[in-house]
């Protein structure tokens, strides 16, 4: 069922944000300071692609100054953006499973360095 899931997922909604973290980790990469936050969208890369059957275990004091600065400048927005999409869609019943990844990619969206998503 998670490979069906995952299927549908990409094809109708994973491939743009994909694309897109993808390509951010790469231009992000290009300089030394940088390639943190290159490796963090890479990370979110990974899980838009395929969400179901995958879990996001945080550790934001591992690396703390950088969640701070992470938080300040990009993850409350991502946060707050995928918490209200949860809820919109896990209020209307049908879209149930598709609003808990919302709530995954807000959790990973707040504090990415130190996360470890399996």
């Amino acid at each position: 069922m998670k490979i069906l899931a995952n299927i549908v997922w990409f094809l109708v909604v994973g491939w743009v944000p994909w694309l897109v973290y993808g390509i951010a980790g790469l231009l992000l990469c290009i300089s030394i300071v940088g390639m943190p936050f290159g490796l963090q969208a890479f990370k979110f890369s990974k899980l838009l692609a395929a969400p179901f059957g995958k879990k996001v275990e945080l550790n934001p004091s591992k690396h703390l100054i950088l969640n701070i600065v992470w938080f300040i400048l990009l993850g409350w927005s991502l946060a707050l953006y995928d918490f209200i999409w949860g809820c919109i869609l896990v209020a209307t019943i049908v879209f149930v499973p598709i609003g808990l990844q919302m709530f995954k990619f807000g959790k990973l969206g707040a504090f990415p360095f130190g996360a470890k998503v399996w």
